[in-house]
């Protein structure tokens, strides 16, 4: 490390290596060097604090008597003690329930970690350090990331690209305020309600106005949705939350609209790679190339840590992001493109999804027979990481969330999802992921929420 900040009296008849044993002496003790520091050699500090060899040799000494340091051969010296000069004091922890379990978190959106080899991971992340840092940005992405991006979406979404034509993002999130950004101040934009609330954020931030647009178990309701738009957000292959995927006539319907109409659909293909069990429908990229800008992510499938996702737009669109861009320095950060592009590269990335689509039906036949046998239902595809549970209403949801808090289990409830006013919310539940936790916190989780679910549902007006 460097040399640490002391202060030598040299007016004071305390010998000098006794005040600079005493000042890293303190410096251990106030957390300024930490276990595991490397202190520097008697020779650099003697040089840096203008005192003789003597000193720091008889200061490290004195150290290494008392414990507080050790000498490792041909390494240097290291410190070992650091602990606090008073007794410590820890925060005093909030009350908790009697019998309150560990949290188990049951809301949909992470990732399912339990899977991910990290021997695979660890090899990414050296490969994509072996690469020469950048001298200059790249308003597209790294060419690696562009070139493992088009074989992902050909082979796991049948989606024909060349790597021109995507541009690296930060996130779903962030490109849909890309997107929004480019449209004029004001602009409406459809937003499937209920639907994702980080994207009507985005979209907000950006200056344009969102419009609720109604979604039913075909998904978005084409033929509702208003006119003079400028863009349509969606999630057709697994619309979130409701967990339904857009019909394949909607989905013509919805491409024709835009066409006529002249605005731009954004398809967020969120977690589209995990479908085990429905085949997959079209993209809405592959139908509209012309309408249709095209998001996915990394997170949903491999980790939020890399911090990147893609983007296939019209060549109008992509030439005008690229163009602001370039305007105002932004550009999403390339080390997570590396890491995914090696990911991708080695084989590890295709490996790790038949591992996470095993896994998830796996995870999801348990969600789904443990409701059953309580009398709870489920809805939604089988794909992804999330079903909804029905409930009888805004109270019942409410009951049921808490309930849950209650004994160490975090839910979601469905109410958050919605961007219209209150009573044109006609459906309650809960958004239960199966992602998150542990096999075994969700096998332990799992006869904890059906009871409650039961319960809830009992106690309900009208329900048996």
């Amino acid at each position: 490390m460097d040399v640490p900040p002391v202060v030598l009296d040299r007016t004071s008849g305390r010998p000098l290596s006794v005040q600079l044993a005493d000042a890293l002496r303190a410096a251990a003790a106030g957390g300024v060097l930490r276990s595991g520091d490397r202190l520097p050699s008697t020779r650099e500090l003697a040089a840096a604090l203008r005192v003789s060899r003597t000193v720091t040799s008889a200061a490290y000494d004195q150290l290494l008597a008392e414990g507080w340091a050790a000498g490792r051969r041909g390494s240097g010296t290291y410190v070992v003690g650091a602990a606090p000069a008073g007794p410590a004091v820890s925060a005093p922890r909030p009350p908790s329930p009697s019998g309150a379990r560990p949290t188990v978190d049951l809301r949909a959106g992470t990732p399912c970690l339990e899977v991910l080899d990290r021997g695979a991971w660890r090899r990414a992340w050296r490969a994509a350090g072996d690469l020469p840092p950048d001298g200059g940005p790249e308003a597209a992405g790294d060419p690696g990331f562009q070139l493992a991006v088009t074989e992902h979406l050909l082979r796991h979404r049948g989606l024909a690209a060349s790597p021109s034509d995507v541009l690296a993002t930060a996130g779903t999130s962030a490109a849909v305020a890309e997107v929004a950004r480019l449209l004029p101040p004001g602009s409406r934009v459809g937003l499937e309600d209920p639907g994702y609330q980080r994207a009507a954020g985005a979209l907000r931030a950006a200056g344009v106005q969102v419009v609720p647009c109604p979604v039913d178990d075909d998904g978005l309701v084409v033929d509702d949705l208003p006119v003079g738009l400028a863009a349509v957000y969606c999630t057709p292959a697994h619309q979130f939350p409701l967990g339904r995927r857009l019909s394949a006539s909607r989905r013509v319907a919805l491409v024709a609209r835009a066409r006529a109409e002249g605005w731009w659909v954004l398809e967020d293909d969120y977690d589209g790679e995990l479908r085990y069990d429905v085949a997959p429908l079209p993209l809405l990229a592959a139908l509209g190339p012309d309408v249709v800008v095209h998001l996915g992510t990394s997170s949903k499938v491999v980790s939020p840590t890399l911090g990147v996702g893609w983007l296939v737009a019209p060549p109008s669109l992509r030439a005008d992001l690229l163009a602001a861009r370039t305007a105002t320095g932004t550009r999403p950060a390339r080390a997570g493109q590396r890491v995914f592009a090696a990911l991708a590269a080695s084989g590890d990335l295709a490996r790790h999804l038949r591992r996470l689509r095993r896994e998830l039906a796996e995870r999801r036949a348990l969600v789904v027979g443990a409701l059953a046998g309580a009398g709870v239902p489920a809805e939604g595809d089988p794909a992804g990481a999330h079903v909804l549970v029905p409930l009888p209403g805004r109270d019942a949801e409410e009951a049921a969330v808490a309930d849950a808090a209650a004994r160490g289990i975090v839910v979601d409830g469905l109410g958050r999802h919605w961007a219209g006013p209150e009573p044109h919310r006609p459906a309650a539940g809960l958004v239960l992921g199966f992602a998150a936790p542990s096999r075994a916190e969700l096998t332990q989780s799992l006869p904890v929420l059906t009871t409650l679910l039961a319960t809830v549902l009992r106690a309900t007006p009208g329900r048996s």
